[in-house]
């Protein structure tokens, strides 16, 4: 076992003992609260450049099971109260342990969780660094910044995802750093993807001949995605869209609207939305730092607030056959409240409306 450390942009030290890579990093702290899931949490490509922290005390006892990963790691480093280096599950590939190393993913257990996220609810994400020698200067850690993220984690060149069964529609997915939860929920709905970069524009999304417009989740802050949100402004209204995570944060940048960075965020299965055209209360998964504005919306109705701070989380765009959630509609092994989103887009590429 090897002593690590765990410091904070504000100088404060955790100690822990290290597993994964044998690196130090640097990243931004925030915690999720999922109590399932590690695996998912850890291939998320939301989570690019951030220092991820488990408030559930225990990971490890599943092992690693590729075929719930859903896309690359991106994670900067990986925090945890325990560490299970002996797994038992039938479908377990791999040890936590043995992932991260290959990873290039460094972490810290034993580490006291409870106290750093009530510091991180207190004062705010911050950023911070694993190592494992003190560092005299704090500077690196103090000026880092999430940026560029989604070129990073983009896909580079098309890639076509059938669908299941007979095929009803076809859809263009605009990757920001896409869930591949995200992909197979339209393809259960007959749904052929063609997910495309990043980059792409909205002249080459247009030419494909698809019936509706996916934005995918993604990291880092929407407004430094200035090109994509040009894009998604030309496209909206011409085909039906659907925003999901930064997705519906750049839609609502398109429409004249604004985002704001969370003191924490929401990260986590268990986040209460509320339906404001019904009764019901959905619990979520998420992971985002940035919400948008509800009074900033131009053009479109709040649809969903979450119940724990009333910030948005989905907005309709009726005139525009276009809507957007801040959670995610995907559903393993988190709860299946949402999953009724993907048969409304479904509904408007036939001709509905919202």
């Amino acid at each position: 076992m090897k002593k690590g450390y765990l410091v904070l942009e504000d100088g404060q030290v955790f100690e822990g003992i290290r597993f994964g890579a044998e690196t130090d990093s640097v990243g931004e702290l925030v915690f999720t609260t999922s109590v399932v899931g590690y695996i998912e949490t850890l291939t998320d490509p939301s989570y690019a450049g951030q220092i991820v922290m488990q408030t559930y005390p225990l990971v490890g006892n599943v092992g690693i099971i590729h075929a719930d990963k859903q896309g690359a790691c991106c994670v900067k480093g990986y925090i945890a109260r325990e560490f299970c280096d002996a797994p038992s599950n039938f479908r377990s590939d791999d040890t936590l342990e043995s992932f991260l190393t290959a990873e290039g993913v460094p972490a810290l257990y034993g580490v006291d969780t409870r106290q750093l996220t009530r510091i991180i609810r207190d004062n705010g994400v911050m950023n911070a660094m694993i190592c494992s020698e003190i560092p005299a200067d704090l500077d690196v850690v103090k000026t880092y910044a999430i940026s560029g993220k989604v070129a990073e984690v983009t896909c580079k060149e098309q890639k076509v995802f059938p669908a299941e069964g007979e095929e009803k529609f076809k859809v263009a997915m605009i990757d920001y750093g896409v869930k591949r939860g995200v992909i197979a929920g339209f393809c259960q709905r007959g749904c052929t993807v063609t997910l495309v970069p990043a980059s792409t524009s909205a002249e080459e999304v247009l030419a494909m001949g698809v019936d509706g417009v996916a934005l995918s989740n993604g990291p880092g802050d929407p407004t430094e995605n200035e090109y994509q949100i040009q894009q998604v402004k030309a496209l909206m209204g011409k085909l039906p869209m659907f925003g999901i995570g930064l997705g519906h944060q750049l839609m609502a940048l398109a429409a004249g609207g604004k985002t704001v960075k969370l003191k924490y965020g929401h990260r986590g299965g268990n986040q209460p939305v509320r339906d404001l055209k019904g009764t019901r209360t959905y619990i979520t998964s998420q992971n985002h730092g940035y919400a948008v504005e509800a009074d900033s919306v131009q053009g479109g109705e709040v649809r969903f607030v979450n119940l724990n701070d009333n910030s948005c989380e989905g907005i309709d765009y009726p005139a525009r056959k276009a809507f957007s959630v801040q959670f995610y509609p995907d559903v393993n092994p988190l709860p299946k409240d949402s999953a009724f989103l993907f048969d409304r887009f479904a509904d408007l590429m036939k001709g509905g409306d919202l």
